[in-house]
């Protein structure tokens, strides 16, 4: 029951995630033309509303509302298999879920397959640049004890990576997949999914490692330290 409840958790922040970035990108384009006044508007609603989500839901079940993180979690033994088959089944419901939602609100048929393509390399850069960077303040700030921050610094972080990466900061393989449900701002066609995707597995893995890497490297100081102190 526990995990049933955590994963209805995050089936729920999953899915108003994917709500408020498609439905906020389907008003930008109803109020104005100006593609760069869109993006503002998709990404002032993105960041508040995954402050929200993370604040109210990490109690719960962690807040993961994201594969690439549920799966680190499996890696380091902090989910079992049961756990994680219902966060990503939770998920990857949920975001498809929220896709519907979004186009029922904006009187969009409900399965609204986009048409819209992001393709190139450059954009599979900045996934993987926008994913290592969220893996890694993740687990860097959970590692320095400042939890009570993460809300802030989670939505503050995709909310930079939506302006300066040039994929706009998708970061999760689950969002990505509900976005191919949806034929508006915010939309990526089904056929750019994949690479989408792969960016975002390589990201995960390159912000865990370098997170890793540098958590060691700062208990092995701490270590040294402390046996200058004690003489030994």
């Amino acid at each position: 029951m526990i995990v049933l409840r955590k994963a209805f958790a995050e089936f729920l922040g999953t899915g108003t995630l994917v709500a408020t970035v498609i439905g906020s990108g389907a008003m930008a384009a109803n109020l104005t033309k100006d593609v760069g006044l869109q993006l503002f508007i998709n990404t002032v609603a993105t960041v508040f509303i995954l402050y929200i989500i993370i604040t109210i839901f990490g109690p719960v079940s962690g807040a993961h509302f994201n594969p690439a993180i549920s799966a680190i979690e499996l890696f380091r033994k902090k989910l079992d298999t049961t756990a994680f088959s219902a966060y990503l089944v939770a998920q990857l419901s949920g975001g498809a879920f929220g896709a519907l939602l979004a186009n029922a609100m904006f009187e969009l048929p409900l399965v609204n397959i986009s048409e819209k393509m992001r393709s190139g390399g450059h954009l599979f850069l900045g996934e993987i640049i926008a994913t290592s960077g969220l893996i890694f303040i993740i687990y860097q700030a959970t590692h320095l004890g400042l939890n009570r921050k993460l809300p802030r610094l989670i939505a503050a972080w995709i909310g930079a990576a939506y302006f300066f990466t040039s994929s706009t900061s998708f970061a999760n393989p689950a969002v990505t997949l509900a976005r191919t449900l949806s034929d508006t701002f915010a939309g990526i066609d089904p056929s750019s999914a994949p690479a989408f995707i792969a960016a975002q597995v390589i990201g995960a893995a390159l912000g865990f490692t370098a997170f890793a890497y540098l958590s060691q490297s700062s208990f092995l100081k701490v270590s040294k330290g402390k046996k200058k102190r004690d003489g030994r």
